[in-house]
């Protein structure tokens, strides 16, 4: 399995395709607690964003906004522009770490990428015809499109902070991965240096500045967001506590209160009662 595909396999990526159509005027999306992903087919758009970006879009292009960030796309009323809206989340214990590994927004051309165009072009044959499944089709085209674009922009460098960046970078990569396949085991700072072929400080200061926590951190979140995956199948806190890595049920709990302010138990009773 590639890097990519090894930091993915324990996300579920939803794409819900809202809209597609022709957009007239100003409309604002984003502050519900998802990403969003916008294919703009034909048209001139202006998309704005609270963090400051501001883009025009003359041609066939992506906008991908990871975060729940407020935005507004705006294009002029006698024209419009032709578009395909979607709502992207992720469904992972680690959800943080993946939306603090992206950039706050991504934009290109479809024409950069020969195989992105492509599937545009799929989704846009869907999302203006009148197909049987459709709404289907698109949701699941959509998830394909969106891992397109993260591939997209981890080849071109677009991602220089997060575990995403860790596993381009030439010394943490053998890293990230020794520990992703045995979050469990009882890693010390030493080791990992020594995987990396760093010294100690060396090996912590690069970590750090590349995936933006501490190692051990790295290591607590990635538990926490494996024991969150085993809570969900109903397994008792005991035996998923040496499942990744602590001896015990209650040195689990500490940690999960520390992470989340709830116990592992209250965490799920949360969580099934939303």
């Amino acid at each position: 399995m590639d890097d990519l595909s090894k930091v993915l396999n324990r996300i579920s990526i939803n794409a819900d395709v809202f809209f597609s159509g022709k957009l007239c005027g100003m409309q604002a999306f984003g502050g519900n607690g998802a990403g969003h992903l916008h294919i703009l087919k034909s048209g001139n758009l202006t998309i704005l964003t609270e963090d400051g970006h501001k883009v025009l879009l003359t041609e066939p292009s992506v906008i991908f906004i990871p975060s729940s960030t407020v935005h507004r796309i705006i294009t002029k009323e006698s024209e419009g522009a032709k578009l395909i809206c979607a709502a992207i989340r992720f469904d992972a214990g680690n959800h943080d770490q993946l939306i603090s590994s992206l950039p706050k927004f991504i934009s290109f051309k479809l024409s950069e990428n020969e195989y992105v165009g492509k599937t545009a072009q799929w989704l846009f044959y869907e999302a203006f015809g009148e197909e049987s499944g459709r709404q289907m089709m698109l949701d699941k085209l959509s998830d394909i499109f969106l891992l397109q674009v993260l591939r997209y922009a981890l080849k071109q460098g677009l991602l220089s902070q997060g575990i995403l960046a860790g596993l381009t970078h030439p010394q943490l990569a053998d890293v990230i991965n020794a520990i992703n396949a045995e979050p469990e085991k009882q890693w010390s700072v030493e080791m990992l240096a020594e995987l990396a072929a760093m010294s100690r400080s060396k090996f912590a200061s690069v970590f750090k500045e590349t995936i933006g926590q501490p190692p051990n951190d790295y290591i607590t979140d990635l538990r926490v967001a494996m024991a969150q995956d085993l809570l969900k199948l109903d397994k008792p806190v005991s035996l998923i506590a040496n499942e990744v890595g602590y001896e015990h049920g209650s040195a689990l709990a500490r940690v999960f209160r520390k992470k989340l302010g709830l116990s592992p138990k209250e965490w799920l009773h949360k969580l099934k009662t939303k």
